[in-house]
């Protein structure tokens, strides 16, 4: 989700480090994950609610191209952001894997992987065309500079999408094979997720489409990963009610 118009992104990256580090992940022999992951390229009208904005064609194919690039070795289960950009990419990163629209897992929207910490959109979007963009933006957030009737407190909203992470990790698999939950969201959720767990800062480096934080369990020790390379340790003391 961003406020910036941009001419249609044609670049055939995406995706490609999010990838390598999943694939890494079970290689390693992870049985389990979770990646947080930004949807893929979109559209970018301003006429319409941003939210509406659909993929491109372009988008459609790189999210196709990821799933395949998955190692073959995980099956793989779908959650995302109710826009259907989100849904989408889900959908396409399952039938890349292997699927077909008739025969992949299906995908369910999940309102917490949505943008549910903006408590007043209007002037949300309002705040973010009137200062340096979205990351300047989520900085200010981070620093209580935001009204508490726009934007909910940043550690809450961390807290929450963590813990439902947390509870896609710990549920039951769906077979004995290694297993990846995929939670397509916004580039903002994945900023603020990363800022607020101590991965990395929000001005780190941009949240680029089908980037991702993949969450996982490590000798006792519930831990975060970025695709830049980045391992912090989730303190679930803090996921608590």
């Amino acid at each position: 989700m961003t406020t910036d118009s941009v001419d249609i992104d044609t670049r055939t990256d995406y995706g490609q480090q999010t990838t390598k580090m999943v694939n890494e992940h079970f290689a390693n022999g992870g049985a389990r994950g979770v990646l947080l992951m930004r949807h893929s390229a979109r559209e970018f009208n301003r006429d319409i609610n941003d939210l509406l904005n659909p993929l491109t064609d372009h988008g459609r194919q790189l999210a196709v191209a990821m799933g395949g690039a998955l190692t073959a070795d995980i099956q793989l289960r779908g959650y995302a952001s109710p826009p259907e950009r989100c849904v989408e990419t889900a959908e396409l990163l399952l039938q890349g894997a292997g699927g077909t629209a008739a025969t992949a897992p299906q995908v369910r929207a999940v309102e917490a992987l949505g943008v549910f910490y903006a408590l007043d959109h209007m002037r949300m979007w309002k705040g973010m065309s009137t200062t340096e963009g979205l990351e300047h933006y989520l900085s200010r957030w981070f620093a209580g500079e935001i009204a508490d009737d726009v934007m909910m407190p940043p550690e809450l909203a961390v807290a929450m999408v963590l813990r439902v992470l947390r509870g896609k990790l710990d549920a039951p698999a769906l077979g004995a094979k290694p297993q990846l939950d995929l939670c397509v969201s916004h580039d903002m959720t994945v900023y603020t997720v990363r800022q607020g767990s101590g991965l990395e800062p929000v001005a780190a480096a941009p949240v680029e489409f089908l980037d991702g934080l993949l969450m996982y369990r490590e000798q006792g020790q519930l831990l975060l990963r970025s695709q830049h390379g980045g391992i912090v340790e989730v303190d679930e003391n803090l996921l608590s009610p």
